[in-house]
């Protein structure tokens, strides 16, 4: 299997979170809970990560310096997660294996998720493969829509959904995995044609779909997984689904 290199979306100010720490600093159980979806990336097989960092950069940068295996890319215009994932761009220029790409305010990614990602990837051969999850109450929730078939179409957000697309219970949560290569491809063509004036990782699948690559969704991700943080209630239930399960000491 070739190497595989994350990049973790920290780059935020988490407004809603009341503070100006960024929001990825905020402790879950006493930690960042960023250093929770890093120790999943390691403890899957996952050695070298970039970790996107914009808002009060030199706070996250200090906080993360003494980990292993990690660089910096730095946003410093807020312009969407496909931006985001294009300012590593000069760090991948030679990198010939996978890109998975999280978010760093969801700190209860399962290690096992990420395994199980990596080895479909791997034994199907495709160039972008998106990890979802099935939901029974999927609102706030980007859509996967997929052709007569079952093949992955695209993504759709649920306020530019269809009535029939809001009924879809399979949902992205953000964790996508490329091949370097079609991911420098799709983002060389990414716009911002959009309300927001925004460049969306969203779009990198459905691009390289209409570009001939081979993509795919799986729904593997666990139940636990759909909570990220937003709120200070919602650090809150995260931080009582992970004593739930059993952290710190399993993942």
């Amino acid at each position: 299997m070739k190497e595989t290199t994350a990049i973790v979306l920290a780059a935020g100010k988490g407004t809603r979170m009341k503070s100006d720490l960024p929001k990825v600093l905020f402790p879950v159980l006493g930690r960042p809970m960023v250093h929770w979806v890093l120790d999943a990336l390691q403890n899957a097989g996952v050695d070298r990560k970039i970790a996107v960092v914009g808002y009060r950069a030199e706070l996250v940068q200090e906080e993360l310096g003494a980990r292993s295996g990690i660089a910096f890319a730095i946003q410093s215009e807020q312009l969407g997660t496909g931006h985001a994932v294009k300012m590593c761009s000069e760090q991948l220029s030679h990198f010939e294996g996978s890109v998975i790409v999280v978010a760093g305010d969801s700190p209860l990614i399962q290690t096992s998720s990420i395994r199980e990602l990596l080895a479909e990837f791997e034994k199907r051969g495709l160039d972008c493969l998106l990890g979802t999850l099935r939901k029974d109450d999927p609102q706030g929730l980007g859509r996967i829509v997929r052709d007569s078939d079952g093949q992955f179409e695209r993504i759709v957000e649920e306020k530019d959904a269809s009535p029939s697309e809001r009924n879809i219970n399979e949902v992205n949560m953000s964790m996508y995995l490329f091949r370097n290569e079609a991911l420098q491809w799709a983002l060389e063509r990414l716009t911002n044609n959009n309300a927001q004036s925004e460049y969306y990782l969203t779009d990198t699948p459905r691009l390289l779909r209409e570009g001939g690559f081979k993509v795919d969704a799986v729904s593997l991700l666990k139940a636990c997984e759909s909570l990220s943080i937003n709120t200070v209630d919602e650090l809150g239930m995260v931080e009582a689904k992970m004593q739930e399960l059993g952290y710190p000491c399993v993942n």
